[in-house]
């Protein structure tokens, strides 16, 4: 069993900002690549930023040079320090992670898992 837990969602105004955080924990192998989406109401989902195994980052043309991905491999954790944020950056935030874990003692699976989302909402 595998589980992607978020926090650091909230409220803030804009040109402020948050950190969010997303955890994995349970039976995993390894983790490969780790990213942040985010689904803004009445839009499709859209990658905000993503990060492989050996640090290599990847973002949205539109959280450049404000939003920074990092994640802790030790600790199978992922965090997106969000700043100078504007009010078209509300949405939904979740975390996804291409993983391998186990199922039982030896045999070995490997797919996409999601968290369960955090809300940021930015305030003009």
């Amino acid at each position: 069993q595998v589980q992607l837990v978020e926090s650091g969602g909230g409220l803030v105004q804009a040109g402020g900002s948050l950190r969010l955080s997303c955890a994995a924990s349970g039976s995993i192998f390894s983790i490969n690549d780790m990213g942040w989406y985010r689904q803004a109401p009445g839009k499709q989902r859209e990658l905000v930023a993503s990060i492989t195994k050996g640090g290599n980052t990847n973002y949205a043309d539109s959280v450049k040079g404000r939003f920074t991905i990092s994640r802790d491999n030790a600790k199978n954790m992922v965090d997106l320090q969000m700043n100078s944020l504007k009010p078209e950056d509300t949405a939904v935030y979740s975390c996804n992670a291409e993983l391998t874990y186990y199922i039982g003692t030896a045999t070995l699976q490997r797919r996409g898992y999601w968290g369960q989302g955090t809300q940021v909402t930015v305030s003009s």
